[in-house]
Parts: structure tokens; C-alpha cells; sequence
């Protein structure tokens, strides 16, 4: 992907981030999946929200996925972790093929540590990269 392409996809995540009634962060996570691989990209997807609820303190046996094909409001590859007991919103990610492979837009409540999310992102199997991004901007690869 070009640099430019993935500046313009970093600017546009920036731009869900604000304004909003919460504070966010962010990240993008690049992958090298591609559309053959959406077992392993779901899979990605969910460990990715794992993460993002450990971090915010939330056992991530204690949350589900809410899918885009739930419900007409979402896009078809969208999805929120949210909580079970309470179905309050932990996480949101969008799964974007971009140039033959996936790329996570993925974002949270903030008040974590944004480059320890970040740095545990970057742990998990069919990871290339990941990009922190808040409402102020991006921190480059």
C-alpha cells in the first residue's frame, strides 16, 4: 500500500474518532490476509478485541461480537465487542480489503495506555503493522 493511500485511510479513521460523546483511540492493523483468508481475519478480529478489553479492564470472556449483518444500522464487515451483562460498547472495528488484503480499523474508549494496546496489537498472528490513532492524529508506522 502506498504511503499515501495509507495516510488518507489514518486520516479517515482520525475522523471517526471526533467529535464524539466519548473520548477515543484507535488503531489500524495492517494485515497480509487476503479474501481468501476470512476465517483467519475473524479470528484476528476478535483476539484484536480481546485485547482491547483486557486493556480496559474487562474480562474478554465477558463481552460478544455484534455483527454488521445483525443489524441494517452497520456495514457488512462491521462489528462492536460489546458486554454481555450490561451490552454496553467495549470496542468497534471495521474490516477494509484494500489492495488484496485486509486492513482493521479498530476503536475503544479511551483511558488505556495507547502504545501498550498498540504493542500488544502487534503480537498477534496475521499482524503487519499496527498504527495508533487518536483524535489529535496518527503515530506512524
Amino acid at each position: 500500500m502506498t504511503e499515501t493511500a495509507n495516510a488518507d485511510l489514518y486520516r479517515r479513521a482520525v475522523d471517526l474518532l471526533k467529535p464524539g460523546d466519548i473520548t477515543l483511540h484507535g488503531a489500524v492493523v495492517h494485515t497480509d490476509l487476503g479474501s481468501d483468508a476470512e476465517s483467519l481475519l475473524h479470528q484476528l478480529t476478535l483476539e484484536a478485541g480481546d485485547v482491547v478489553a483486557e486493556h480496559a479492564g474487562i474480562d474478554a470472556t465477558d463481552t460478544y461480537v455484534y455483527s454488521g449483518n445483525d443489524d441494517d444500522r452497520f456495514g457488512v464487515n462491521q462489528h462492536q465487542g460489546r458486554t454481555v451483562a450490561d451490552d454496553e460498547f467495549v470496542w468497534e472495528c471495521q474490516q477494509l480489503l484494500r489492495e488484496n488484503t485486509y486492513d482493521l480499523v479498530l476503536y475503544w474508549e479511551a483511558g488505556d495506555d495507547l502504545d501498550t494496546v498498540v504493542a500488544d496489537l502487534e503480537t498477534l498472528d496475521d499482524t503487519a503493522s499496527v498504527v495508533g490513532v487518536t483524535e489529535d492524529g496518527w503515530r506512524s508506522e
